[in-house]
C-alpha cells in the first residue's frame, strides 16, 4: 500500500514574482513522494469570485486556501494542497488554487495568460469560475481560451500548424466546469424548467453571421465548445448577506445561505466522483513524480520563451522514467540471480536457464515501468546491459569451477606429488603402479559433484603440466622393454588427442548455447515488446475513440444549429484523426 501524503495546508507550487513563474522547489519535494496515481482539479476565474471557498470544501477543510476581501487578487501564481481523495481509496487529490486573473495591479494579461494554460495543462478537471450570469461579458473575460492555440502545443512536429495541432487537445484537455456564483436567474426557457448544463449549453450556442460582431460573439464559445466537449455547469446562489462575505470562512454553517450550502455539497459531490485521474497520452496515469516532471518541463518551457509542448513534456518524461525503469530491470535480475545461482553450476546451460528466468522478469518490470520508449532505444540499452551481466556470470561461474576444481585437484592428488618426490615409483615397475595409481585418483575426482564447467579442462591442464614425471617414470622403469615403452609413448599421445578433441566439443557446445541463449533472449524482447505495444495500441485506440466521439457530437449540434462551415471544419479535423489512427495501425502491422 503506497502511503498517504496529507499536507496540513496548500503551499506555492509555481510563484508569480514581478511576472516570472518560478517553480518551488519544497512543493516539488512534496509530489516526488506520491507514489499513488493523482487526480487533479484546478481552479481558474477572476480575482475576488471565490475560487479558494470551493477549493478548500473539496478539501473537506472549513480554511486553507486563503480568501481575500479586497479588489486584489490574494493567492499569487499557483498554489497547490495534497489531501488523501475522500472517494477512492489509494488516490491523492491534488488541489490547484490559481492566481486571480485580471487582478488591477498587473497591469497585463501575459501572466494570466500563462497561469490559464497552466491550469488547463496539469489539470484532469478545470474549473472555471465566474460571477453572475453567462453573458457576453463574461466570454469576453474567458478570452483566454481563444489563446490555447498561441500558448499550447500538441506536438513537436515543425510541420504542424496551430489548427492542425489544435485537433490533438481534446485527448490532452481536462474535463471543464463552469461555476457561476451569486447566480441570480431563473433557469426556465419558455416557462420550462432547465437543467444548469443545459443552461450551459444554451449559453454556447454560435450566432449567424460573418461580420466583426459575430465573430467576436462566436469565437470564445467555438473554443470552449471544440476543446471541451466534456462539460458541466454548477450555479450558487449568495452565500449569506452581503456584510459577511468578507468573512466567509469564518460563518458557521447556520449563517449561511441553506441553498448555497446544499449547491456546494452538489458541486463537491461530483467533482470527487466524476474527476478523473490525470493521465498522459495512451492513458498512461500520472503520479506525483510524473506531475513533478510535466510542471517543471512546462514551466521551463514558458521562461525560456518557448511554447509548452504536450508531447515534449511526455517525452521528456519518458527519458526519466525509462532511464529509472531500466535500473530497476537490473537491480530485479541481480537479485534473482543473487537468490537462484550457486557458483560454480554443474553446467553452462543450468546457468542460462537461471539467466533466462531471471531476464524474463526483468524485461517485465521494465516493460511495466516504461512508456513512450521511441525507437525501443531504452529496451536496447536494457538488453545490452543484461548481456553483460550474463557474460559477467560466466566468467564468474569459470573462475569459480576452475577455484573449485584446483583446490580438489590439490586435496587429491598432493599425496600422490608427495609419492614421486619419495621416489616411491621410482623403481621397476613403478611407472605402471604411478599410472595406476592416477587413474584412481582421476576416478575419485570424477565422482566429486558440482565441480561446474571447468572440470576437464583443469584436469586436461594438470595432467598436461605432469607429463615430464610421468614421461621421466615411463623412461627410467627398467621392467619395461623399449618396444613396451614406445606402445605406452603412442597410447598417451592418443589419449592426449581424444581429450583435446573432446575439449574442442565442449567448447563447440558452449558456444552453440551461448548463440542459442542471444536468440532466446531476442525473442523474449520481441515478444514482450509486441505485447505491450498491443496494449498500448488497444489502449490509445480506446482513448481515440473516445475523442471522436465527443467530436461527432459536437458536430452534430453544430449541424442542428445550421453552422455548416463550422460543422464541416470539425469534421475536418475527425477524418485528421482517423487517418493519423490508420497510420499507426499500418506501423503497428508493419512492426
Amino acid at each position: 500500500m503506497a502511503p498517504e501524503i496529507d499536507l496540513p495546508g496548500p503551499v506555492s507550487l509555481i510563484d508569480n514574482t514581478k511576472g516570472q513563474l518560478v517553480v518551488n522547489p519544497e512543493a516539488l519535494k512534496i509530489l516526488s513522494a506520491i507514489t499513488q496515481p493523482v487526480v487533479v482539479v484546478a481552479i481558474v476565474g477572476l480575482y475576488r469570485t471565490g475560487k479558494s471557498y470551493l477549493m478548500n470544501k473539496l478539501a473537506g477543510k472549513k480554511n486553507g486556501f486563503s480568501l481575500g476581501s479586497t479588489v486584489k487578487s490574494h493567492t499569487k501564481g499557483i498554489w497547490m494542497w495534497c489531501v488523501p481523495h475522500p472517494k477512492k481509496p489509494e488516490h491523492t487529490l491534488v488541489l490547484l488554487d490559481t492566481e486571480g486573473l485580471g487582478d488591477v495591479e498587473k497591469g497585463d494579461n501575459e501572466n494570466d495568460s500563462w497561469i490559464f494554460a497552466l491550469a488547463v495543462l496539469l489539470s484532469s478537471t478545470f474549473v472555471y469560475n465566474s460571477m453572475g450570469t453567462i453573458n457576453q461579458q463574461a466570454m469576453d473575460q474567458l478570452h483566454y481560451v481563444t489563446e490555447l492555440t498561441d500558448r499550447i502545443k500538441a506536438n513537436s512536429s515543425p510541420g504542424n500548424n496551430s489548427v492542425e495541432d489544435s485537433a490533438d487537445f481534446v485527448s490532452f484537455f481536462p474535463a471543464f466546469v463552469w461555476t457561476l456564483r451569486d447566480f441570480t436567474l431563473e433557469l426556465e426557457v419558455d416557462g420550462e424548467p432547465i437543467t444548469a448544463d443545459d443552461y450551459l449549453e444554451l449559453s454556447l450556442k454560435l450566432r449567424k453571421g460573418t461580420d466583426k460582431k459575430s465573430k467576436s460573439f462566436n469565437d470564445p464559445r467555438l473554443c470552449i465548445r471544440k476543446f471541451f466537449p466534456n462539460r458541466k455547469c454548477f450555479i450558487f446562489d449568495w452565500p449569506a448577506q452581503k456584510k459577511y462575505l468578507a468573512r466567509l470562512e469564518q460563518l458557521k454553517e447556520e449563517e449561511l445561505n441553506p441553498d448555497f450550502i446544499e449547491q456546494v455539497a452538489e458541486f463537491c459531490s461530483y467533482i470527487l466522483s466524476h474527476s478523473n485521474v490525470k493521465t498522459l497520452s495512451g492513458g498512461i496515469p500520472v503520479n506525483g513524480p510524473r506531475l513533478e516532471s510535466l510542471v517543471l518541463t512546462y514551466v521551463n518551457a514558458i521562461s525560456s520563451g518557448d511554447l509548452p509542448c504536450m508531447e515534449n513534456a511526455v517525452l521528456a518524461l519518458a527519458q526519466i522514467e525509462n532511464s529509472a525503469a531500466v535500473q530497476k530491470a537490473i537491480a530485479h535480475y541481480e537479485q534473482q540471480m543473487g537468490q537462484k545461482v550457486q557458483l560454480p553450476t554443474e553446467t553452462l546451460q543450468e546457468l542460462l536457464d537461471l539467466h533466462r528466468d531471471s531476464e524474463r522478469e526483468a524485461i517485465e518490470v521494465f516493460m511495466k515501468n516504461s512508456f513512450k520508449d521511441v525507437d525501443q532505444m531504452f529496451q536496447r540499452k536494457l538488453g545490452a546491459q543484461l548481456e553483460a551481466r550474463r557474460d559477467d556470470f560466466c566468467k564468474q561461474n569459470s573462475k569459480a569451477s576452475s577455484d573449485c576444481c584446483m583446490a580438489l585437484l590439490q586435496d587429491i592428488f598432493g599425496p600422490l606429488e608427495e609419492d614421486v618426490k619419495q621416489g616411491t615409483f621410482s623403481k621397476p615397475g613403478g611407472y605402471r603402479l604411478f599410472i595406476q595409481k592416477q587413474q584412481e585418483l582421476k576416478n575419485k575426482y570424477y565422482q566429486v559433484p558440482r565441480k561446474g564447467i571447468q572440470a576437464e579442462e583443469v584436469l586436461k591442464k594438470y595432467l598436461e603440466s605432469k607429463e615430464d614425471v610421468a614421461d621421466a617414470l615411463l623412461q627410467t622403469d627398467q621392467s619395461l622393454s623399449e618396444k613396451e615403452k614406445a606402445i605406452e609413448v603412442e597410447r598417451i599421445k592418443a589419449e592426449s588427442a581424444e581429450a583435446a578433441k573432446k575439449m574442442l566439443e565442449e567448447i563447440q557446445k558452449k558456444n552453440e548455447q551461448m548463440m542459442e541463449q542471444k536468440e532466446k533472449s531476442y525473442q523474449e524482447h520481441v515478444k514482450q515488446l509486441t505485447e505491450k505495444m498491443e496494449r498500448d495500441r488497444a489502449q490509445l485506440m480506446a482513448e481515440q475513440e473516445k475523442t471522436l466521439a465527443l467530436k461527432l457530437q459536437e458536430q452534430e449540434r453544430l449541424l442542428k444549429e445550421g453552422f455548416k462551415n463550422e460543422s464541416q471544419r470539425l469534421q475536418k479535423e475527425i477524418r485528421d484523426i482517423q487517418m493519423r489512427s490508420t497510420s499507426r495501425e499500418l506501423m503497428c502491422h508493419i512492426l
